[in-house]
């Protein structure tokens, strides 16, 4: 068997061995030692005292100054810090790596809390474009409407908008939970990896496109698929899931879930690293 000849024509890269290259190395598999608790946390992080609580007047100060301020807040045990007058600026609560409970009494600007891993956010306002993104894991809630790329890339947490999104809301999303009370945009879902996101409202074109992994649970109607974006059954186990997911959430608590659709990937470009570009471009 191992003498057999093919006339199958092979591309330069089977030729060249990309397609059958063992590759060698170090497992990339972390083990954890119980006994190593200090490991288990970011450089820099700190002990606070949730029922500590202290106000935030930003008005006078830029982001950078604002974020400083909220870690030498971190720093001296406060575990609840209130923000004043945020007036929409850019990029506050940005890296926080830290239990936090963080409230703004306003809204923010664009990539508001992101690359944030641990913290407590609630947003008494709306927010521009990004927020949250990179979101290891916590919880961020916005009270009113929020921008494009809504969780862009987030990664863990619970990223809740009780109003409307713009378009891209999960782009490149790589798990945790993203939940909307009102209506989301085109390209939602676009190259999700993992995790869940649960629309209550609308949702524009091009819903899930190029989505490889993950679920996306939508309460209205659907303005179109995007590529390989097909339906689900909807199961017992799902509703239970929302259910408790949407009272957790405090949004939609009394929203019928039965009548939800849900989407997942039709994986048929699950293949992509098996073919080159042209190959792949013939295969569509």
């Amino acid at each position: 068997m191992a003498n057999l000849k093919t006339n199958e024509k092979k591309s330069k890269a089977q030729s060249m061995g990309m397609h059958t290259e063992v590759l060698t190395g170090r497992t990339q598999q972390k083990f954890f030692n119980p006994d190593e608790a200090e490991n288990f946390y970011y450089f820099g992080t700190y002990d606070v005292d949730f029922n500590k609580r202290t106000d935030l007047d930003v008005k006078d100060m830029t982001a950078p100054e604002a974020n400083k301020e909220i870690d030498k807040l971190m720093s001296e045990g406060y575990g609840t810090i209130v923000i004043k007058n945020p007036q929409g600026k850019h990029s506050l609560g940005v890296g926080i790596l830290n239990k936090l409970n963080l409230i703004f009494e306003g809204s923010l600007g664009y990539f508001g809390m992101g690359s944030c891993d641990g913290p407590t956010v609630r947003i008494n306002g709306r927010v521009g474009w990004s927020c949250a993104e990179n979101l290891m894991a916590g919880k961020v809630v916005i009270e009113k409407n929020a921008g494009s790329c809504f969780g862009a890339a987030i990664r863990g947490g619970d990223l809740i908008c009780k109003g409307s999104v713009g378009a891209r809301t999960g782009i490149d999303m790589k798990g945790g939970t993203i939940i909307i009370g009102g209506d989301a945009g085109a390209f939602t879902g676009f190259m999700m990896q993992r995790g869940r996101i649960i629309i209550l409202g609308d949702v524009g074109i091009n819903l899930g496109d190029s989505m490889y992994d993950g679920t996306i649970f939508i309460g209205g109607s659907i303005g179109s698929y995007g590529s390989d974006a097909v339906d689900a059954e909807l199961t017992v186990s799902d509703q239970d899931w929302l259910k408790r997911k949407l009272k957790v959430a405090e949004i939609g608590e009394n929203f019928d879930v039965s009548k939800m659709k849900k989407i997942v990937a039709g994986k048929k470009l699950w293949n992509y690293d098996n073919l080159e570009p042209t190959e792949k471009k013939g295969a569509i």
